[in-house]
């Protein structure tokens, strides 16, 4: 069997949450998702990627872009420090490492993470998703 090619690999990435491929689109998701490996960016370093490999396409662009593959679920958004949005193309629930010297963004390893209970919610309400960032800096 063959190996799919980056381009292909977008293209399904996108058909697969139904998201029409429009050129811009397929170009993100090549970036994302092409070599087959999670990412986690920022609106500002895929759009530098892009314009690195000669992409036509604006931050504006980018941003309504990534907020377009959270809908459908194919990144998470990751928040740190309330301001700072990263996008991870690994939705499956895992903590993070935020290192803060770098300011980077990378999985940690979720066996060894344990949650042995978390706080009653208010009346009426439920918990719609748990984010561990775990903050790295230098000893």
């Amino acid at each position: 069997m063959t190996q799919p090619t980056p381009q292909n690999r977008a293209a399904d990435w996108l058909a697969g949450a139904g998201l029409r491929p429009t050129r811009q689109r397929l170009a993100l998701a090549d970036l994302l998702v092409g070599d087959g490996n999670h990412r986690h960016v920022t609106a500002e370093s895929l759009f530098a990627s892009a314009k690195g490999q000669g992409e036509s396409v604006s931050l504006a662009t980018v941003y309504n872009t990534l907020r377009a593959f959270c809908e459908v679920g194919l990144v998470q958004e990751v928040t740190v420090d309330g301001s700072k949005s990263y996008f991870d193309t690994n939705t499956h629930d895992h903590p993070h490492f935020y290192w803060e010297d770098e300011g980077r963004l990378s999985d940690a390893d979720a066996s060894k993470l344990e949650i042995a209970s978390l706080p009653d919610v208010p009346e009426g309400m439920e918990i719609a998703k748990v984010d561990v960032v775990i903050r790295l800096r230098r000893a």
